[in-house]
Parts: C-alpha cells; structure tokens; sequence
C-alpha cells in the first residue's frame, strides 16, 4: 500500500546498505492468475453449498465462511496489483488523498480476510468438537438459527476490529496486539484439535455403550471432519506465518541486516497468502464426497 506508516505493501521497504540479500519480485501475471483462481474456486465452493440442500449444514456454512475470506484476500491483491499498475502509468497519485482513501478500504479487505480466517476457523473447530464430544446432542445444540447468528458475530466483529486495525496500524503496540491475537486464537484451535484426537476414541466407545444412535460409521465421518479442518488449520498456519512474522520484524528491527534478509522475501509470503486461497477449495474438494459429487454435477452442467 501506499500509506506514509506502516501498511501491506511498503514493509517491503528495507536499507540496502544494511544487507547484501536481493528482494525477490514476482511478476503481477502471476498474482493476478493466482488471484483469479482462487476467487473462482471459492465462489465455485459457495455455490456448490447454495445448490445442494443436503450441504445445509452448520459446518459448510462455517466453510462458506472461509470461503469469502479466502476471495478477499485474492480480491484485496488483484486491487492493489491494479493501482499500483495505474500509478505507473501516472494515472494516480501516489500520495493523493482519493489514493489513500482507497488504500484504506483495500487494507481493510486484507485485515477483513485474516480475521475471518482466524475465526472461520475457530467456529469450524468448535462445530467438530461438539459433533465428537456432544454427538447424541449435537442438532439441539449447533442448529442453522444459531450457525447464522455465529457467523453474523464473526464479520460484524472482525468488521469491527478491521477498522480499528486499520487506523491504528502506524502504531507498534497496535501490530503487537494484533499478532498476539492472532497467535492466541490459533494456539485455542490447535488445543481444540489436540484435545479431540486425544480423547475421541474413548468418548466416541463411552457413547457406543450408552446409546444405539452412535455407530462406527458415524465416528468415522465425525473424525474425519475433524481430519479436513486440521488440514486446513495446518495450510493456514504456513501460509500466514510468513508474513505475520515479516509483520513483527519490520516492526522491531528493521535497521538489523538479518531481518532485513528475510524481508527480502516479502513477495514470496504474498504469494503464499495467495496460495491459500487456492489450497483451500481443493482440499474440500478432496476431503468431502458430498462436495466433490456436487462440483462434478456442477461442471457436467
């Protein structure tokens, strides 16, 4: 971005004489095809949710969720590709004041599209742990009236604190919340998830001896799911930490020339960002039968 304090794209930004280590560019061809395929693969995933009435289910609109994360990232790039396209070729300014405005709302976008990650994320890890752990009870507990209001929760509040974050963003302290947020909220899904796997059996064998409505099968779809969304936690984790960690180097040492070597690669965690959002779809894709049946039914069309 083209902001004066601290934004997205001018961290990149280091002392030359500080470090003998090259930047490395990526084309924009590349950000924009990468870009342009995940946004039709995630609104190919939405739609598929939207047609299939059997996918009306608490934990597809969780994904859903993630889904428009993932196109806000990729539309925030394709954006920021096009201006900064445009200020070549001197049709904006750089430090115009209409140019800052929509740099605001461009960086709103990507903060938007990491907290509805983080906390697509957290809802869809909260949804296995009470199918696993409240199975007979869990349509009584998770129903589609209190899905809805969840996710309302989660965008008015990660709309909430997007802008927060963008206005405050010159401020070191604010960047160290920020981050600390972020790794707290993904230490409590990776205890959730490690809490499930450790105790699952047991429970699941515990139910089986209490109730007939629990079966093998049912355990398995229920683990299964857990499976998928530890997948996507792990692709989210290498695909995000680069940058959050670029985040909190150009924040505390920029001037040192070891910092400044990794921030060499600022291009390289864009991409991964990116990639995500590709990533994502596929492993839905791959991991649900009922999704892949209705993308294959989908293309026939």
């Amino acid at each position: 971005m083209m902001k004066q304090s601290v934004n997205y794209s001018n961290i990149t930004s280091v002392s030359s004489n500080l470090t003998t280590c090259l930047t490395i560019n990526i084309p924009e061809e590349i950000f924009f095809a990468i870009s342009a395929v995940g946004i039709l693969e995630n609104v190919f995933v939405l739609s598929a949710v939207i047609k299939n009435k059997k996918l009306h289910l608490p934990m597809y609109y969780f994904i859903c969720s993630l889904a428009v994360s993932d196109i806000l990232a990729s539309v925030y790039k394709i954006l920021e590709n096009i201006m900064m396209i445009l200020i070549r070729l001197g049709h904006l300014q750089k430090q115009g004041l209409y140019e800052k405005k929509i740099d605001d709302v461009m960086d709103w976008f990507f903060v938007l599209s990491l907290l509805g990650s983080i906390f697509s994320l957290s809802a869809i890890a909260a949804d296995r742990y009470i199918t696993i752990f409240y199975a007979l009870r869990y349509h009584n507990i998770m129903t589609l009236r209190r899905a809805w209001i969840i996710l309302a929760a989660i965008w008015i509040c990660c709309g909430g604190c997007g802008i927060g974050i963008v206005i405050c963003f010159h401020d070191t302290i604010t960047i160290l919340c920020f981050t600390v947020m972020f790794l707290l909220l993904l230490v409590f899904i990776v205890c959730l998830y490690i809490h499930m796997f450790l105790l699952a059996q047991s429970h699941a064998k515990k139910i089986a001896s209490l109730s007939g409505q629990w079966n093998s099968v049912q355990q398995r779809t229920n683990m299964k799911g857990a499976i998928t969304l530890t997948i996507l936690l792990g692709v989210f984790i290498c695909c995000w930490s680069p940058f959050i960690l670029h985040l909190l180097l150009y924040s505390f040492c920029p001037q040192n020339p070891y910092c400044s070597c990794y921030m060499s690669t600022f291009y390289i965690n864009c991409t991964l960002i990116l990639c995500n959002s590709v990533i994502d779809p596929l492993i839905y894709a791959l991991r649900s039968p009922e999704l892949r049946s209705t993308f294959k039914k989908m293309l026939c069309c």
